[in-house]
């Protein structure tokens, strides 16, 4: 009877954002430090087995990082194609993290967005729809935010993102100059994390530079999982923040998902 319930529990239908706060396991960081993570999770479909959801490939990944707080994209709720499941609830419940989840667009009978989980409580959730040029053809995007409350007591605004994927960059432009935009109002401590879409060298990340601080600067490459040869996943901060590098690393995972996490060790 437990078992049954659990299952009609996860298979809730999420709306447009969704949010759930619940008691966190144990981190081993210290107060001054964060650990932030961020995973395109490819809706947990391993590239190796089409029409395959995986999700425990991509939820024991993120464990053995135990990150503070992770930024996901590519994710599920009650879609047909991953069995009409909530992949964001069933990723949080199982790492014992809170989440909310942002719809970017409807997908086969679900919804299909970016997710932020967290270890610390989380507040002030807000989805923020960013521009899509009409005549681009390209899907909505959109940037979940949250504020968050630190072990320490302190609050910080955390974004997470997927930009626009199409080859011409105008779309992404836009987007990240949206992102600023909010980056440059916010009075809190602000980190994005995401897929950008777009490689170090692109204007996109030029625009993000102005005003923020990427936590790798001659960054590894991210995506595709197989030989990858592209940096496209990133995690930065406001330059105004009182954040340091402690380091920035990508996770060498190559089967849970077609792009390879990031993981940045901070101190606030």
């Amino acid at each position: 009877m437990k078992k049954l319930l659990f299952s009609l529990f996860v298979l809730l239908s999420a709306s447009c954002g969704t949010i759930r706060n619940q008691t966190g396991s144990a981190n081993q960081s210290s107060d001054s430090e964060l650990k932030i993570m961020s995973y395109n999770i490819h809706i947990g479909n391993p590239p190796s087995k089409p029409g395959i959801i995986d999700l425990e490939a991509i939820i024991k990944t993120i464990k053995a990082e135990n990150p503070d707080i992770v930024s996901l994209q590519e994710v599920d709720v009650n879609t047909a194609r991953s069995g009409k499941i909530n992949q964001a609830e069933i990723i949080a419940r199982k790492l014992g993290m809170n989440f909310f989840f942002a719809k970017s667009i409807d997908h086969d009978g679900g919804d299909y967005g970016v997710c932020i989980l967290s270890r610390f409580p989380i507040s002030e959730t807000k989805i923020h729809r960013l521009t899509t040029l009409a005549d681009t053809k390209g899907e909505p995007r959109v940037m979940a935010t949250a504020r968050i409350q630190l072990k320490n007591g302190k609050y910080i605004r955390f974004g997470a993102t997927h930009l626009d994927h199409l080859k011409n960059p105008s779309n992404r432009e836009v987007q990240i100059e949206e992102i600023t935009k909010i980056g440059n109002e916010e009075t809190l401590p602000f980190i994005i994390a995401g897929d950008l879409n777009a490689e170090t060298e692109s204007g996109v990340i030029q625009k993000l530079d102005k005003a923020f601080i990427r936590t790798c600067s001659n960054c590894e490459p991210t995506f595709p999982v197989v030989k990858p040869d592209r940096t496209i996943d990133f995690i930065a901060f406001k330059k105004t923040d009182p954040f340091s590098i402690i380091s920035h690393r990508v996770v060498q995972e190559h089967y849970a998902s077609d792009h390879l996490p990031v993981v940045a060790l901070l101190r606030f």
